[in-house]
């Protein structure tokens, strides 16, 4: 069983195990995020949740290796006290059920640092893989620094940074040292860890061949890239708080991501040991050349060829309130905007315009004021409108888009999204392909918003009079753009 399927490792370890000839479950809190995955009709999904002890003993029936992938990052200041919880949890379920081997991926500690001294997010991994070594299954405690894939959130931080800044006054821990590994080799050692023996209980040190500042991963990048030598000056009074707001700025990663990665880097993290070649052997030329994964990845996004992204896993609590379209829909106030709007062109070219929509491409709507709405978000600790797409052409079920996450496709009718910005209440956007009896081609567009409070009302009062240019707007240059044929970012 993989926990955490719908996030960046999960989604790619799940492919693996299944082209090694394993059976696999996947666990997810809504499991309908997973049908669009290409493997999805090859592997068992079920509903559960970590912190629910009745759905984790169903979900661990009959389960041989459990991997567990998840953590509460991110959803307060007591995610330590979550991991915890949820740690021991799956721990007891999983001996209840039989389970022979867990599987965690955590952090690599720096040896010789007291355990209070390190942040928050490198002591809670720690944690979580001591209360699996000390429950009564054997556990493999795979720790790893800097994962170099397409999409992961540490990649993306690099990417930006260096592309988006010829000169960089950075902060002080672009000198310390780690040892980054590509993702490539995580999924590797973790497929391998399923067969490991019974007696084996115990943590592994996992990490690529070379050892590197950040400062020399950044200018590799930049070699690797074909960028232009950068210039890099650090400043020592850039805290890991505070720079992870400046990381926050530059990149699509949110400061609340942005902010453990960084912490994590103000004590050198290098591998001790590397006994898990004893068990998955190293074949030739792996693990990969930090230059040669960095080469990989950066290829994979030029070609569009991005499987998972860091955003690939949805927010830690994220609304669960019933969809606007169910018939007995229950909660007080829905707030709508609906727009409708005959199209000069097929059913089809409304579609691809409906699907392309976002990243890169655009709102098709007021360039400002979704800029202006993106930052705001960005301001309040939210993600902002910077993490774009994982594939410029198609979406598919429980994919990030910008400030929005698929929640429903219909491919051809339906693009249903919900809003993951920073919102006093849940919101939904929905877009689709109709026709009428004549057999004319429309367009119709509902945005619903489900307010909490006396400040949800507010919210939406205020924002009601620009809806005529923002979805307006945007219905109009839909329209106009599957007329056209085009996709112009507008």
């Amino acid at each position: 069983m993989v926990t955490g399927a719908s996030g960046y490792i999960g989604g790619r370890l799940v492919p693996e195990l299944l082209g090694a000839g394993h059976r696999v479950r996947c666990l997810a809190r809504t499991p309908s995020k997973l049908r669009d995955h290409p493997w999805a009709g090859e592997a068992e999904a079920v509903r559960g949740d970590v912190t629910d002890a009745e759905s984790m003993a169903v979900a661990l029936r009959g389960i041989d290796v459990a991997y567990y992938l998840v953590h509460a990052l991110g959803t307060g200041s007591g995610f330590e006290e979550t991991d915890r919880r949820a740690a021991r949890l799956f721990a007891e379920q999983a001996h209840a059920a039989g389970v022979r081997r867990i599987v965690y991926l955590g952090g690599l500690t720096p040896r010789g640092v007291p355990e209070q001294s390190l942040s928050p997010h490198l002591r809670s991994r720690a944690e979580v893989g001591r209360i699996f070594l000390d429950s009564p299954v054997p556990a493999s405690v795979l720790r790893a620094a800097v994962v170099i894939g397409s999409g992961s959130a540490s990649f993306e931080m690099l990417r930006y940074l260096t592309e988006r800044l010829p000169v960089m006054v950075t902060p002080s821990w672009v000198h310390t040292r780690t040892q980054p590994i590509g993702v490539r080799d995580v999924l590797r050692y973790l497929v391998g860890s399923a067969s490991m023996p019974d007696g084996v209980n115990r943590t592994f040190d996992i990490g690529g061949p070379d050892v590197l500042t950040y400062q020399e991963m950044m200018r590799r990048y930049a070699a690797v890239a074909a960028l232009p030598r950068r210039i890099i000056v650090p400043v020592p009074v850039l805290t890991p708080r505070l720079s992870s707001h400046w990381v926050g700025l530059v990149t699509p990663v949110p400061a609340s991501i942005a902010r453990p990665l960084t912490e994590s880097l103000r004590h050198e993290v290098v591998c001790h040991e590397h006994d898990i070649a004893r068990y998955v052997p190293d074949l030739p030329g792996r693990p990969l050349p930090f230059d040669e994964a960095l080469a990989l990845a950066v290829r994979r996004v030029r070609e569009a060829q991005v499987a998972t992204r860091w955003s690939s896993a949805a927010l830690p609590g994220a609304p669960s309130d019933p969809l606007p379209t169910d018939p007995d829909w229950a909660g007080g106030s829905l707030y709508r905007d609906e727009r409708h709007l005959p199209v000069e062109a097929s059913p089809q070219a409304l579609w691809k315009v409906i699907e392309g929509i976002g990243g890169d491409n655009g709102w098709y709507s007021f360039p400002l004021a979704w800029a202006v709405r993106g930052w705001l978000d960005r301001f309040v600790g939210g993600v902002g409108l910077r993490r774009g797409r994982r594939d410029a052409e198609h979406l598919r079920a429980g994919d990030s888009l910008d400030f929005w996450r698929v929640e429903e496709i219909e491919p051809g009718r339906l693009l249903r999204l919900r809003a993951e910005m920073r919102l006093p209440g849940p919101a939904w956007l929905e877009m689709y392909v109709e026709t009428d009896d004549g057999g004319h081609t429309r367009y119709r567009q509902r945005a619903f918003f489900h307010p909490h409070g006396l400040l949800g009302h507010a919210y939406w009062w205020s924002v009601s009079p620009f809806h005529a240019v923002v979805f307006g707007g945007m219905a109009r240059n839909i329209a106009h753009a599957a007329g056209k044929g085009t996709r112009t970012v507008v």
